[in-house]
């Protein structure tokens, strides 16, 4: 189901973006499990629903700006209660259909789905699609439910060169690796990090992709085993991201300097190969 990475050697300009379109993870949505239907009684922020039976759907595959829906020590998001808003406008009181991918209920107890409206002359309207294209969400992916992920990331980026929604501001700004010290000020939070992959080395069952030369303090990718099975079983080698210029998606850690666990490809984006 993935296209395999291709290694390429010093071919011209042009046909190295073509190629680069087919480095990319390709888990379509030719596969998703048809479910049922339903009506949206409440929206509880920009990626999670209440059916009219009271069910919970978790919007799979996007992450919306959190509000704090009562927690303690925590800080709504910027932008969450506009998100939540924008997801309002569109769905609230609509009749929809509930898509399924692999994994269909999460720890939480709520359903995850890729949801589509169902107008009156039976067209279409894709929730997540809707969100992204919005601004109102980035691209959220799990390593157990992983379809659509290359379309919804295709609908990011044109939100992200528009500068629409949580592109035009500073809070969901894409970081860059070579500045480590930024990035550690952004302890367990979901970000996305540019940079060159100077060195991919695997350390006993670790794989470690290093994007500076002191792995004690500059931004790490860690590629669990179990992660790296995931990887085998889409044809794509991790080491071969050495020299490569790619953005990756996940939470950051600190452990030493700042490090995010990839735990399957559509985390990485190929950007550029030197």
């Amino acid at each position: 189901m993935l296209n395999q990475f291709l290694s390429i050697i010093k071919i011209p300009t042009l046909f190295l973006i073509m190629a680069l379109a087919f480095l990319q993870p390709a888990l379509g949505c030719e596969t998703l499990q048809m479910g049922y239907f339903s009506k949206i009684t409440q929206i509880t922020d920009g990626d999670s629903v209440i059916l009219e039976d009271g069910t919970r759907v978790r919007l799979i595959g996007i992450q919306a700006p959190k509000l704090s829906l009562g927690r303690e020590d925590f800080t709504d998001w910027p932008l969450a209660n506009e998100a939540k808003q924008a997801l309002s406008s569109i769905a609230l009181n609509k009749r929809v259909r509930l898509d399924f991918g692999s994994e269909t209920q999460d720890r939480h107890g709520r359903i995850l789905a890729h949801l589509f409206i169902i107008n009156d002359d039976n067209s279409e309207i894709w929730l997540q699609k809707y969100m992204l294209q919005e601004g109102m969400a980035r691209v959220y992916s799990f390593a157990d439910n992983r379809l659509c992920i290359s379309d919804l990331l295709n609908y990011e980026a044109k939100a992200r060169s528009n500068n629409k929604g949580v592109w035009s501001n500073d809070y969901y700004k894409i970081r860059i690796a070579e500045k480590p010290n930024r990035i550690l000020e952004l302890d367990n939070r979901y970000e996305l990090v540019e940079g060159r992959v100077i060195s991919a080395t695997k350390v006993g069952s670790r794989i470690y992709l290093n994007f500076g030369k002191n792995y004690k303090d500059d931004f790490t990718i860690v590629i669990e085993k179990y992660g790296q099975k995931i990887f085998n079983k889409a044809n794509i080698n991790p080491l071969t991201y050495e020299n490569t210029l790619i953005r990756v998606r996940g939470w950051i850690e600190i452990k030493n300097g700042p490090i995010i666990e990839v735990t399957h490809p559509e985390q990485i984006e190929v950007l550029a190969i030197r």
